[in-house]
This record gives structure tokens, C-alpha cells and sequence, in this order.
């Protein structure tokens, strides 16, 4: 018997030999077949657990992996998240920590990335598996099982998890990894941890196993039964609504969907994921949907007898925690996940939304289905009335006291001067948006996830280009914004990148924009300045509860701790802090030293932050919509109990599953 061609070399060098040659083919928007690397490189934060075995690795084989320095853990790996979901999921990074704060700090960006269904390859250190030196630094001793490390935190949120406590295990370890990587319908983060003695420790590998290996992005046929099924469902509709979700973007069925809504006269609304797949002056867009949605979407998903869902996850947000639709509309989901393609209750199409669009289309054609004039003509309505809505805020201003009205009617009105006496701003946020949306470039990508921002954006931002919009709302992690903004413009180096960013998200997390001063990926920082969680607040005072510590005022001395600090709003200069790190910065208080700001920032080489302080209160409010929360059962306070009674009267309007 022919003995296997082997070659001696450490667990870390195996891992990186293997990484060089993964690549991945598909077919693209344009009917193309592609071929390229899977993984672009390496974002690295070096300890203990990864400086001496694993640093050899890439030492010994590193040849086309590009290597970046983090600057926090999670930073890093938010930054790997948007890049993969930038790239609609057809390449990834890996990211390397060490073996216990360093890989704990992952654990939030593993869950964003797989709430989302993007594809990240996480290896941290862990502890020795030879346990000799027990405890090591770092080490975590669980006295009922000495094999727990940090890395088991990982077990809950990622698709697939490993340790490799032998060299060899490297083997079926790696290849499980890219298995769900490259898994349309069960993509998500991956967490395989090598410990520190075995990242150093030998075998003889067979030689095959670093071959180029291609790992195919099959588009899933839908079967005869589903298709049939569907079309029973839909050439019934006469106030049909398709759901452009995530899938729409990482499937690239952009042009297909596009063409399906157009042949049938079939309008759509947008999820956080799916937005700019389709440009938004396309006549059947009917904008966001849900509860962070816009007029139009929501209202006619009040009415729609038949709801196609396009790759998406029905969240509480896209269902308005299923109160949005009609208890009696029927739904057909297309999705190449068959746990997605089951809510709903729906019919369900488990496949590519290519070839299950392009399938129920040639059955459509053979019963001439197509909506009706009338349903056209209300389909523009709509448009017209989100169209006037959004131009209404772009003008939004603060006068004075007595004539303002703020979007936002709780409680809490008296934030608003108190943050005009505070910094003497007057600027509304929604008049900044559409000030942003009406000044960057075209093709300029922006990036969100959390506060007041995904609802404003969601609703009202225009985008002219298709995949420009990136917006991590699966897990709203904040800090995302400007780590995301990073990792989006590694992906898309030719484009400017925005991350609209609250003050909030500033505070928890901006590590990576020293990053992108240091490698020369220059990001825009758009710093939405309200002094508080804004958003938070909003649902916090209109649920019948007093703000507490969601504003950010001086603490009074001599007053109690109690989180309801009164004193006067904090005016953090972010442009000073973003100086220091080497960007070029600006602090606007109106909406013409905004427009000035941003045409200046487009002409700079190196990252920019706009310190914007807008008012309180002076974000969207929502339209048409619902979002089920944990309101008191029990209160002494009235508002509390009609809050809660609110709650109760939504949720007899609502689907149960």
C-alpha cells in the first residue's frame, strides 16, 4: 500500500498553510462565475496564549494574509464582521486573541456576527491542555472541571465551535469552520481555540490537505412541491407585499428581485438588512419596514393579504412584534434556511432566492398573474406621502421654545433646553441626516447599529447606490459604527465610508478608528452628539418611567446617586479626542457648518470626525408601528399602567407565532 505524502510542521503552521489556500466560487449579481481567496487576513491582538506558537505560524507561512494590529478585541472583530457582511459574505477575516480578557472580549462580536448570519473565523489562545503549568496566567480554574476556559463562552454564540487539544485535530476543525462559513443557510461565527502548548507541538499532516480547496456558494434549487405551493398562495394576491431582506444582498439577487417586483407590479418594503439592494427611487420601494419603518412600507402591510418574505428573519423589528400584519395574511417565505423558512406559519420555499424567484416567476407567467391599477395607484400614494415626510424633517428647525415641537412627545420635553443651555446647539437630528444624505457622495457607504440612528435611517435615508448601506441591526451591538466603518472600508477601499455614530456608541467603543489612521483606510466619523441614549430614553419616559441615567448631565453635589442627574448636560469635546488619535475634526452646530464640514472632510487623506450636537427628542418617531417591550404589570404610577395596558391591547391585535 502507497504510504500518504506527509509534512512535519506545528498546529499554528498547519493552520495558516491551510488558511492561504481556501477560496470560494459563486455566481455573481450578473450571472458570472467567480473564484477568489476566502480569507483576506488576520486582525491580531498579541498575548501570552498567541505571541510565540501562533505569531510562528504566520511567520513560517504567512504569504498572501494580509496582518492587521487591533486595538481592542472587539473592536477588531466588529471590524471583521462588517467586512464579510460588506462583501456580502464572499470573503472574511480571521481574528486572534489571547487566552482570557483577549478572548472574552470576542464573545459580543460572535454573537453580532451570528445574529446576522456573517461569517468570522475567531481563534483565540487557550489555556495548556497538557494542564503542567495549571492555573496560567489568565486561566479561569472551574474546581468541578479544569478543562473550562474562557473560550467555552464562546459555545452559545457562535454555529460551530472547537478546541484543538491535539495537532491533528487542526484537520477536521478547519474543515468544519468553512463548512458553515460558506453555508448560505447556516452561516455565522466560528470559534476554534488551539491552546498554547499545542499551538508549538508537531505532525506529520497529510500533504493534500493544504491543496487549494474551493469551497462552492451553491445557489439551493427550490423543489417542484414548494413552488407550486407558493404560487397557490400568490396568484390569489390582491395586496401582495414582498419583503426585501438580508438574503436579497449575500444571495445577490438583486436584479432578480428587482425584476420579480417589476413583472408583477409587486411593491416592496426594505429590512435594515436588505436596504439599498434596490435604489430608493425605484417606483415600487416603499422604504423601511417595521417598527423602525416608514409610513409607506407599514401601511401597506397593514393591508397585505400576501406577504413574500425575501431572506429575511422576521425579527420582533421587521414584524413589529407580529402585530404589523394581518392576523389572516398568508406568507411565503424564500429563504435557503428551513428554520427561517418556517415563521410565520408561512408557505415555505427553502432555497436561493435566485432560483426561487426565477422558478415562481415562470409559473406566474403561465396564469398571467399581475396586481391592479388600483393597487399601483396606491402604491404611488403611498411613496408620495413618505416622500413628503422625509423632505418635512430634512427642514426640521428649533425657533424658540414656544413654537417647537419635538418629534418626540413624552415627559421628557424639558431635555430640550436643557441641552440649548447646555452647549447651545439648536441643530435637529433629522435635519443633520438629511443634510449627510443630500451632501456625501452617491456611492458612499454608510455604517450603523445602535440608538435613535438605525430608526431615522432605516425610515428616512435615501440610498442611491445598491449595497451601501451597511447596518448591523440583527444584535444592534453598540460600538459597531465606527469598528464596522473600518472593516467596510478595508472592503471597499475606493469608496468614502461614513459611521453614524451616536455619543453613546462613541463612549463604549471607537478603538479601531486609530486603527484606521495607522493603515491609511480613511473613515468618516458622523458623531450624532445628544448627550444621552437617546433612543433609550424615548422608550424608557414613554413607557411611564422617570429618565434614569439614560442623560448625560453633571452629577449635583450633595444630591443623592440615583441616576436622575440634573445638572447640566456634558458637552464632550469628540473632536479633540479624535485629533489626538491624528484626524482631521470639526464640531458644527447648524446645519450649514455641517454641509461646509463634510465637503471639507471629503477633500482630507486621513480619517475625519464631525462632532454634531443635536437636540433631544429631534429624531423620528416612528410610523404605523409597535414594538412589544416589558412594561410593569403592577405600578403605583398611571403612566405605567397605561403603558402597560397599551401592551395588552397590541398584543390581542398580534400573531401568537
Amino acid at each position: 500500500m502507497k504510504h500518504m505524502e506527509t509534512v512535519r510542521l506545528t498546529a499554528s503552521q498547519a493552520c495558516i498553510r491551510f488558511l492561504e489556500n481556501q477560496y470560494v466560487s459563486y455566481i455573481d449579481m450578473d450571472g458570472n462565475e467567480v473564484e477568489h481567496k476566502f480569507i483576506r487576513g488576520i486582525f491580531m491582538i498579541p498575548g501570552h496564549g498567541n505571541c510565540v506558537g501562533y505569531c510562528n505560524g504566520i511567520e513560517e507561512e504567512i504569504k498572501d494574509l494580509e496582518v492587521y494590529q487591533g486595538k481592542n478585541e472587539q473592536g477588531m472583530a466588529l471590524a471583521a464582521v462588517s467586512f464579510a457582511k460588506q462583501l456580502r459574505r464572499k470573503q472574511a477575516f480571521v481574528c486572534t486573541s489571547s487566552v482570557g480578557p483577549g478572548a472574552c472580549n470576542m464573545v459580543t462580536a460572535a454573537a453580532t456576527a451570528t445574529a446576522n448570519n456573517i461569517p468570522v473565523l475567531l481563534m483565540p489562545g487557550d489555556i495548556y491542555a497538557s494542564r503542567q503549568p495549571d492555573p496560567v496566567l489568565q486561566q479561569m480554574e472551574q474546581p468541578q472541571n479544569l478543562s473550562i476556559s474562557a473560550h467555552d463562552a464562546f459555545q452559545a454564540v457562535v454555529k460551530y465551535w472547537g478546541r484543538v487539544n491535539r495537532p491533528e485535530q487542526i484537520m477536521t476543525d478547519m474543515i468544519s469552520a468553512f463548512r458553515v462559513m460558506t453555508d448560505p443557510g447556516n452561516c455565522g461565527a466560528v470559534a476554534v481555540s488551539i491552546p498554547q502548548d499545542v499551538q508549538g507541538e508537531a505532525y506529520d499532516y497529510p500533504v493534500d490537505f493544504f491543496k487549494k480547496r474551493v469551497w462552492r456558494i451553491e445557489r439551493r434549487p427550490a423543489s417542484n412541491y414548494s413552488i407550486e405551493k407558493a404560487v397557490e398562495v400568490i396568484k390569489d394576491a390582491k395586496k401582495p407585499l414582498l419583503i426585501c431582506g438580508g438574503g436579497v444582498r449575500y444571495a445577490e439577487a438583486h436584479k432578480v428581485f428587482k425584476e420579480f417586483a417589476e413583472k408583477y407590479g409587486i411593491a416592496f418594503g426594505e429590512t435594515q438588512a436588505g436596504k439599498s439592494a434596490i435604489e430608493w427611487t425605484h417606483p415600487l420601494n416603499l422604504g423601511g419596514l417595521g417598527t423602525t419603518g416608514g409610513i409607506a412600507a407599514n401601511k401597506l402591510a397593514h393591508e397585505a393579504d400576501v406577504v413574500i418574505g425575501v431572506g429575511t428573519r422576521y425579527t420582533d423589528f421587521t414584524t413589529a412584534s407580529k402585530w404589523l400584519y394581518d392576523v389572516n395574511a398568508k406568507f411565503v417565505n424564500i429563504n435557503p434556511s428551513e428554520f427561517q423558512c418556517l415563521k410565520m406559519d408561512a408557505t415555505s420555499v427553502v432555497a436561493d432566492a435566485n432560483e426561487a424567484l426565477t422558478a415562481i416567476s415562470a409559473k406566474l407567467d403561465e396564469i398571467g398573474y399581475h396586481t391592479s391599477d388600483a393597487y399601483a395607484a396606491e402604491v404611488a400614494a403611498l411613496r408620495k406621502e413618505w416622500f413628503d415626510e422625509i423632505e418635512r424633517l430634512d427642514e426640521a428647525t428649533y425657533v424658540d421654545a414656544e413654537s417647537y415641537i419635538p418629534e418626540i412627545k413624552d415627559d421628557n420635553r424639558k431635555s430640550v433646553e436643557h441641552f440649548i443651555e447646555s452647549t447651545g446647539s439648536k441643530m435637529t437630528q433629522t435635519a443633520a441626516l438629511g443634510c449627510i444624505n443630500h451632501t456625501i457622495d452617491s456611492n458612499a457607504i454608510v455604517v450603523a447599529a445602535a440608538g435613535s440612528l438605525p430608526g431615522d435611517m432605516q425610515g428616512l435615508w435615501r440610498a442611491s447606490t445598491p449595497n451601501t448601506y451597511n447596518m448591523e441591526y440583527g444584535y444592534s451591538c453598540m460600538g459597531y459604527e465606527v469598528a464596522g466603518a473600518y472593516g467596510a472600508k478595508i472592503a471597499c477601499p475606493d469608496q468614502e465610508v461614513y459611521a453614524m455614530c451616536g455619543d453613546g456608541s462613541f463612549d463604549m467603543l471607537h478603538s479601531e478608528l486609530i486603527s484606521s489612521v495607522q493603515y491609511g483606510y480613511k473613515i468618516n466619523v458622523m458623531l450624532f452628539d445628544n448627550a444621552s441614549f437617546g433612543c433609550i430614553n424615548n422608550l424608557q419616559v414613554g413607557n411611564g418611567n422617570f429618565s434614569r441615567t439614560t442623560e448625560k448631565n453633571m452629577h449635583v453635589p450633595g444630591t443623592k446617586y440615583d441616576g436622575m442627574d440634573v445638572g447640566p448636560a456634558m458637552s464632550v469635546d469628540y473632536a479633540a479626542v479624535a485629533a489626538a488619535y491624528g484626524c482631521k475634526t470639526y464640531t458644527v452646530k447648524t446645519v450649514e457648518e455641517l454641509k461646509a464640514a463634510i465637503e471639507d472632510a471629503k477633500k482630507q487623506t486621513v480619517s475625519t470626525l464631525i462632532d454634531m450636537k443635536v437636540l433631544p427628542k429631534s429624531m423620528s418617531a416612528g410610523y404605523e408601528n409597535w414594538w412589544r417591550v416589558g412594561v410593569a404589570s403592577v405600578s403605583t404610577k398611571k403612566e405605567v399602567q397605561e403603558a402597560y395596558q397599551r401592551i395588552q391591547d397590541h398584543l390581542y391585535e398580534a400573531r401568537h407565532y
